[in-house]
């Protein structure tokens, strides 16, 4: 791949050079200053302050061939990056040249441009976070409402929307087939690469209503592109996001799902399918989108095969050594099976939630959730997002009306039905306290012939009313002077019902082993 620089090769050695001294800097430094090198950026850390410059190449999805294009991409990355990350990102600095002196943020004509950001500690991102053991539950769920307030805040427009159309959508999956093919029979097998293009061409050929659908719902934006661990920090006490994709339209461009997709993969190929999964289920309660799980597998599969080609790419390096190429080989493997994995067929199944408010049904649906990688619907998510109003806003008598509560079940089901039809475990949460409702669920599934059980969680009344007066921070409206009336109303279960039915006493401490004897 070709390099082109609009300084020589000497110059820009020399200007890194000083780029690591103290002096060059108008502030003071720590010492020794760290230089980081990917294949497309010098990355310059003093301290306080971490300098970003572009290298001159050209490799066609990017191209930093002269100092214009340098300059543009670098007022690129502030903007956007600016807009999430502004703590970090700070301004654009022109260097300049005197003699044989680099001089950093004088008037004058610029020989190369620098992006200046606040500098946060490396052990701060949350791949070194993870690889510490430091993330937390919390942490991932912070990050799903996080994206989901990013997305919902990025720009869309006719253009953008147009890189949804299935043609544009296509062509990088077509471009990583066509760059990867070589590496079959090494890092990938034969069966791996025809069963995954098998995957992919049959969803662009039968799914264009849904890509239609996606575009015309607004979900396709100006995304973040490249939203794996490593670009993201927690930093200032709140989780931050950076490095956006600046310098490729059709990878930032795109389906929501596809940021999610990767963040997601991400944590699958490092074991932690369960922290994608409360990661996922946080952002689609927030957003409502739970239609876009149905491309979720494509980008899916997607983000893995990138990465298993570009680590395939380092196996033709003639500066790396055998060692490294057999480290790379590995885990170019892994990731071409996890793409494969993604592709594969699943039965899709349901599970209803039971029982009254505070009977832990939310609580034993997410840990569910969290071991089957199951999808978490709940009700009151469900009946919110359809009142157009805020999870975290408390709903008047209109919200839970007859009508209304028809309409939320409706709906609960409508999309249950729909993803375990995709492969997808559902857990739908809420009471199902009325024969009706479950009767409609048991028969749905059963049309769709879709296995179904109903977990039937239970306490002692006063230990549900203890329970409803300590919640805090919980989008349900339930208080304690509803139970009276639950109890009155609930409809015991049926002879028929209960070949589904799984009693949970979650007043129990070892509730939690009936979930693993639980088969998905």
């Amino acid at each position: 791949m070709l390099e082109i620089l609009n300084m020589t090769q000497t110059n820009i050695s020399s200007l890194i050079e000083q780029m690591q001294k103290p002096e060059f800097y108008p502030h003071p430094v720590k010492q020794p200053i760290q230089l980081i090198q990917t294949h497309v950026s010098y990355v310059l850390l003093t301290g306080d302050y971490a300098y970003k410059l572009k290298k001159g190449v050209n490799f066609g999805f990017l191209d930093f061939s002269t100092l214009e294009k340098r300059k543009h991409f670098c007022d690129e990355e502030l903007r956007m990056n600016g807009a999430i990350a502004p703590e970090i990102y700070l301004e654009v600095l022109p260097i300049t040249q005197t003699g044989d002196k680099f001089i950093l943020g004088e008037e004058g004509e610029a020989v190369e441009y620098a992006v200046k950001m606040h500098q946060f500690p490396q052990e701060n991102l949350f791949s070194e976070m993870f690889a510490a053991g430091k993330i937390t539950e919390e942490n991932l769920e912070e990050l799903g409402r996080l994206v989901a307030k990013f997305h919902a805040k990025s720009t869309t427009n006719e253009y953008i929307r147009s890189f949804g159309e299935v043609e544009k959508v296509r062509e990088a999956f077509d471009e990583n087939y066509q760059q990867s093919e070589k590496y079959i029979g090494g890092a990938q097998t034969q069966q791996q690469f025809d069963e995954t293009k098998e995957y992919t061409d049959r969803f662009f050929a039968e799914r264009q209503e849904l890509f239609k659908e996606r575009r015309e719902g607004d979900k396709i934006r100006e995304g973040h592109g490249d939203l794996h661990l490593r670009n993201i920090c927690l930093w200032n006490d709140k989780i931050q996001l950076f490095d956006r994709i600046e310098f490729n339209e059709p990878f930032r461009f795109v389906d929501v799902m596809y940021d999610v997709g990767f963040a997601m993969m991400d944590l699958d190929a490092r074991g932690r399918s369960d922290f994608g999964n409360i990661f996922l289920n946080t952002y689609l309660e927030v957003t409502g989108d739970w239609e876009g799980l149905q491309v979720l597998p494509l980008y899916l599969s997607r983000q893995a095969y990138v990465r298993a080609k570009v680590t395939s790419f380092l196996l033709d390096d003639p500066a790396i050594g055998e060692e490294d190429k057999q480290n790379a080989k590995k885990t170019a493997a892994d990731y071409y099976r996890l793409a494969w994995e993604y592709t594969k067929t699943k039965q899709g199944r349901l599970f209803l939630m039971s029982g009254l408010s505070g009977s832990g049904k939310t609580t034993v649906a997410r840990e569910l959730a969290k071991h089957k990688g199951a999808i978490h619907l709940r009700s009151d998510a469900v009946r919110k997002h359809l009142a157009g109003i805020s999870l975290n806003q408390r709903g008047g008598e209109d919200l839970y009306t007859p009508q209304m509560n028809q309409k939320t079940y409706a709906r609960l089901l409508e999309l249950g039905i729909m993803l375990a039809k995709e492969g997808w475990t559902v857990i739908l949460d809420a009471k199902y306290d009325r024969l009706s409702l479950r009767n409609d669920a048991i028969a749905a599934a059963g049309s769709e012939k879709l296995p179904l059980q109903i977990l039937h969680c239970t306490a002692p009344i006063e230990v549900l009313s203890d329970r409803l007066s300590q919640r805090s921070n919980d989008i349900s409206d339930a208080t304690p002077d509803l139970l009276k009336q639950q109890q009155a109303t609930a409809e015991t279960f049926t002879d028929s019902e209960r070949a589904y039915l799984i009693n949970i006493d979650t007043a129990k401490v070892d509730w939690k082993e009936q979930l693993d004897s639980i088969d998905c």
